[in-house]
């Protein structure tokens, strides 16, 4: 292009010259030679056809070149655009896949697992907290913990506290013979939309599993004192049998005249005092060999016979009122099942009821000239078996019925309104926790004094 008008600035250059520029193209006669113009132009407009050619390949030449160019670089970057594209894909695969793993951990956890933000909002919810709670993690999302979960024990001092101090923080919640929870509360390292996880963990086997070993190795050791208070009293019951029956041959041999009389009959006292403390003695025998009973089916009417013989053998008195003198009253309903229990200590439960009733009669037997009397019914109730001990004795006080199946210790504050000799701690724990029946007990001044068991026939 530069060199086109270089011509054209040379074409101007010669006309500014030559006036004439056509004084080449005429005869000497002074007519123009048309035909001498014509070949002239034509071989100018080649010359310039040819120069414009030469810059149209040149140009084209440079155009394929850069086209080259554009091609390679699109080539480059369509192949870096499809591996971006691959490793893009690949990690938002990885990605979904650890998100999915986490997912499926968090959802297999056999804990309840909450996750809330600084506003007290649900943000996380797995599958067990579903389970548990029974509302799905759509319908939790975003709502205020405790309208989300009701039931939970923790209270918003609590959760603050752990918000605001970055301390972990462990909680026990236990309702004895139901249930028990372990409540962990943590904050976040990353404070995100979550920042507060609350993991509630159901250990209800584990602490049954740890009170049944605490109750086996608490039992072992009362059979064992038992076992050797049993021993100990044996020791001087038996030489009070050989004093008093050495004692007796002699009065009998002697003529000591009315006194004679009188001293046999205090001998008889103190032989049937001693043979009642010998039944004791046994009885605690009895009482360190029942942890080692196994579970077996019994007939319960059977069980409570024996408990009312062996109540007539161990509560009587050489003065004053004896079980035997106790009118029983039994009311068992006909072709009873029998019971899965631990029949030694079903005798202990009922044997202790029975010495409850008969205190409580002669308690009140020394007020009136009532006759003692013991209601003693069994019957069968849907899938239950109900035993029930009343009676018309000294009733308990409302004190006293709240405490009698506490244990001496967790209620001193009542020591004076329910004794410990009159408590029965331990038949409640043998029918609620070994038996898993319920105990309960009624008294009234006008209705009397009832003592009720539920046992489960399956």
């Amino acid at each position: 292009m530069k060199q086109l008008l270089a011509l054209v600035t040379l074409f101007g250059i010669s006309l500014n010259a030559h006036a004439d520029i056509f004084a080449v193209f005429r005869y000497e006669d002074g007519r123009t030679n048309w035909q001498y113009i014509a070949n002239t132009s034509a071989s100018l407009l080649i010359i310039i056809l040819l120069v414009v050619l030469v810059f149209l390949i040149r140009a084209n030449l440079r155009a394929g070149k850069s086209n080259r160019a554009l091609k390679e670089i699109k080539a480059t970057l369509e192949e870096r655009v499809a591996q971006r594209t691959e490793v893009l894909q690949e990690t938002a695969e990885q990605l979904r896949k650890r998100e999915a793993y986490i997912s499926r951990i968090v959802n297999s956890m056999p804990v309840m697992l909450i996750g809330i933000n600084d506003q007290m909002e649900v943000t996380q919810w797995n599958k067990t907290a579903e389970d548990v709670t029974g509302r799905l993690v759509d319908d939790v999302l975003g709502q205020n913990l405790w309208k989300a979960y009701p039931a939970i024990t923790l209270d918003e001092n609590q959760v603050r506290d752990v918000l605001e101090s970055d301390k972990p923080q462990n909680f026990k919640h236990t309702q004895p013979g139901q249930y028990s929870y372990d409540l962990t509360l943590y904050r976040l390292k990353d404070r995100d939309e979550t920042g507060l996880i609350i993991l509630i963990s159901d250990i209800t086997k584990q602490v049954n599993a740890e009170n049944k070993v605490a109750e086996r190795d608490k039992l072992s050791a009362l059979g064992e004192l038992a076992s050797a208070m049993a021993y100990d009293l044996n020791r001087p019951i038996n030489t009070i049998f050989q004093r008093v029956s050495d004692s007796r041959r002699k009065i009998e041999a002697v003529d000591l005249g009315d006194v004679k009389a009188q001293l046999l009959k205090e001998v008889e006292a103190i032989q049937q005092s001693a043979q009642q403390a010998t039944a004791i003695s046994q009885h605690l025998l009895d009482l360190s060999a029942s942890p080692g009973d196994t579970k077996r089916q019994a007939d319960v009417t059977e069980l409570m016979e024996t408990s009312i013989a062996l109540a007539t053998e161990l509560f009587a008195d050489a003065d004053e009122l004896a079980f035997r003198d106790v009118e029983i009253d039994r009311h068992y309903d006909t072709d009873l099942p029998q019971v899965s229990c631990y029949p030694a200590e079903l005798i202990q439960v009922f044997t202790r009821l029975l010495r409850s009733a008969f205190y409580a009669l002669k308690e009140k037997n020394n007020k009136n000239d009532e006759q003692p009397r013991i209601h003693v019914e069994i019957g069968r109730f849907f899938d239950s078996m109900w035993i029930k001990v009343a009676h018309q004795g000294q009733p308990l006080s409302p004190v006293a019925q709240v405490c009698i199946f506490e244990p001496f210790f967790a209620s001193t504050e009542e020591a004076e309104a329910c004794p410990v000799e009159q408590r029965l701690s331990y038949p409640y724990f043998i029918v609620t926790e070994h038996h898993l029946g319920h105990m309960s007990v009624t008294s009234d001044e006008k209705l009397g004094t009832c003592f009720n068991i539920q046992l489960g026939l399956n």
